[in-house]
Parts: C-alpha cells; sequence; structure tokens
C-alpha cells in the first residue's frame, strides 16, 4: 500500500503516536519508555510547555500501521529570544527502512511550518529535546536523553536535514581523589563568600524566582536555547520534588544575590525497561545535570562548588558514576570545567537542521 501522511490530533491519536516510540525501541536491551504523561498534553495544547507555542503532529503509516512520526513546533518564545524564524522538529522517531516515508512526513512538515512563516526546522534540540546520538548506541543513558537508533542519521540526510552542532557527553568514574577535589572546591567557594544552597533549603516561591532570573541570564547566549518560564520552572519543580531532585539541585549566593543555578535530578534507573538477563552496568544508572553561573561570579569557582555539592551527595548516596551531561563541542569553557571534575568524553551527538528554500 502506498504511504499515507497524516496530521494527528486527538487524545487517543495522539496517544498511539507516543507510544510508538516503545515500539521503535523494543529491539533494545534497555530502554526508556515513551513519556507519556509529560507529552500528551502539551501535544494538546495544555500545560506551561504548550504556552506561545503551536505545534502539529505528523505521522507516516504503512498499511495502516504507524511508521514513523515527527511534532513541527513554532516557538514563539524562542523566535523572540533569538529574533530568529526558526521552526523546530521534535519527536522524532522511525522504523527501520522507512526513507520513503521519512522524506514524505518530513516535506508535510516544513511545508507546515514554513506556511507559519520560519524559514529552517531543527531538528535534537528544542523544547525538552535534546541531541541524536551518533556513537553510542548501546548504553543506557540518562532518561532525558536521546537513545536512537544508528539509521536515523541517514534518514534526516535524506530528507532534507544537515548537522548543524556538534555535542559531547561527559561521564565521571568516582575515585577517593576526586571525592577530595570535590570537597576542597566546595570548602574554597565558601571561604570566598558563597552560599550553596540546595532548592529543598529554599521557600518555594523564592527558589523558582531565584532560579529563573540565574537561569536565563546564564543561559541567554547559550546556542539554541529558549529562556524558561516561570510555570515551566514551576512544573519543574514539583518534578523534582517527586525525584529528589529538590536535594540535589541548588542555587549558589553571594550574599542575597543569586549567582549559580545548578540542576540534577539523581538517577531514574528503576524506570528503565531491560529485557530478561540484562543488567544496568554502573556506568548507565546516571544522574541529569544542568548548570549555569551568571557573568558576575564567573571565574570564581561557584560551577566547581556546584556541581561539588550535588555529587557529594550523590556520592554519599551510592553512586560510583557521574554525568557532567551534554555540552557543545565549543563550548571550551564548560568543557574545562568538566575536566576539572574528572570527567571525560564518553559519546557524541549531533543536532541537525534543514533550511527551507523557495
Amino acid at each position: 500500500m502506498a504511504i499515507k501522511i497524516e496530521t494527528v490530533s486527538g487524545e487517543a491519536a495522539l496517544t498511539e503516536l507516543i507510544l510508538f516510540h516503545d515500539r521503535v525501541y523494543e529491539y533494545r536491551s534497555a530502554r526508556w519508555p515513551a513519556m507519556l504523561p509529560l507529552q500528551l498534553p502539551t501535544l494538546m495544547g495544555e500545560g506551561p510547555f504548550a504556552a506561545d507555542r503551536t505545534l502539529r503532529a505528523f505521522a507516516a503509516r504503512d498499511a495502516g500501521e504507524i511508521v514513523a512520526r515527527i511534532v513541527a513546533v513554532i516557538d514563539r518564545c524562542y523566535q523572540r529570544h533569538w529574533n530568529e524564524k526558526l521552526g523546530h522538529a521534535v519527536m522524532f522517531e522511525a522504523m527501520p527502512n522507512t526513507r520513503e516515508a521519512v522524506k514524505a512526513m518530513m516535506d508535510e512538515a516544513a511545508r507546515w511550518l514554513a506556511e507559519n512563516g520560519a524559514i529552517a526546522a531543527r531538528a535534537g534540540f528544542g523544547l525538552l529535546e535534546f541531541p541524536f546520538v551518533i556513537d553510542d548506541y548501546e548504553t543506557l543513558p540518562p532518561d532525558i536523553s536521546r537513545q536512537n537508533p544508528p539509521y536515523y542519521h541517514s534518514l534526516l540526510k535524506d530528507a532534507g536535514f544537515e548537522s548543524e552542532k556538534g555535542w559531547t557527553d561527559y561521564k565521571i568514574a568516582v575515585t577517593p581523589e576526586l571525592i577530595a577535589r570535590y570537597e576542597s572546591a566546595l570548602e574554597g567557594c565558601r571561604r570566598a563568600g558563597f552560599k550553596i544552597i540546595p532548592l529543598s533549603e529554599i521557600p518555594a516561591e523564592k527558589r523558582i524566582r531565584d532560579f529563573e532570573l540565574t537561569w536565563n541570564e546564564a543561559f541567554d547566549r547559550h546556542w539554541g536555547a529558549t529562556p524558561f518560564s516561570r510555570d515551566e520552572i514551576r512544573f519543574l519543580f514539583e518534578y523534582f520534588s517527586m525525584t529528589g531532585g529538590l536535594e540535589t539541585s541548588v542555587l549558589a549566593y553571594d550574599g542575597e544575590e543569586p549567582v549559580g543555578a545548578l540542576m540534577v535530578t539523581p538517577p531514574n534507573s528503576a524506570g528503565a525497561i531491560l529485557k530478561a538477563g540484562r543488567v544496568l552496568a554502573d556506568n548507565e544508572k546516571l544522574n541529569f545535570l544542568g548548570i549555569g553561573v551568571r557573568k558576575q561570579a564567573r571565574g570564581r569557582g561557584v560551577n566547581m562548588a556546584m556541581a561539588a555539592y550535588s555529587y557529594l551527595r550523590l556520592i554519599r548516596n551510592g553512586q560510583k558514576y557521574l554525568s557532567y551531561t551534554l555540552v557543545l563541542d565549543d563550548n571550551w569553557p564548560s568543557r574545562r570545567t568538566a575536566e576539572k571534575l574528572g570527567a571525560t568524553i564518553w559519546a557524541n551527538y549531533m543536532v541537525y537542521r534543514r533550511n527551507f528554500r523557495a
């Protein structure tokens, strides 16, 4: 039968679209399940991550079965912040041997984005989405990271996408020497007058307000980043409260002024789906981390101290490996911080872009 490209709407159809993720990844010995509780409300235009965004979901069907999906996004917050008429193509998934289906689906999504004023589409970074892995296809990544199969790169390039930005993934093997280094970094920052405070010890509205200010200023010129709204941060902190992330995420203060923000969620390996006999290695039981420091406090050890605080807490809970998370290839200040923390490169990732032509 001919490939059919359709626009997907309604709770039942969008649920099927989201759960298609689980069909794609059934082949993996260790995988993360579809994020239905987060993605379904957003695709239905509900919740903080739908605000100021217009989304259109597309599916390619063959003999009635979904074989590929994409969600096209007009993110007005991103467009205002960067003064760029860029669209985003998120939640891409596809079965093997679907070149023609993916091309037709991406063409339809591109047409919709162009009709809504976009000049290009970015795939792999936007709306809580991280880049596509390009080398380590077997290790279970942190639950927010991509676990795509290797054939995705050919499908995307066949559909008109180009490599846009490379990323590097850092991990840390815990050693006694590193523990001593973290303790020293934390103490040195305290002697310099900074306070490192876990979010759990800061009143709810104050931590939301201070985190919003600090994070958005720190990431103001970070490539591809979109500022968080207060409602988005409130939503994330509610999730943190269920996972222990309020104890491992921190704000750094210089007096009463917030100058650094660290987002760390503990490992969620119990939520992974494993095939019979598959046992997770210690280097697959990883936290998520995001870190930012305001300009006036950069170069003064705040980044090291915040990471040290959270890492020491994770180590006390038995962590043998830690994630410094993904870093842009050309973000050398962050890459140097990773190295100071004892991190080494474990995997590489890629963001893609399709430029629209008249």
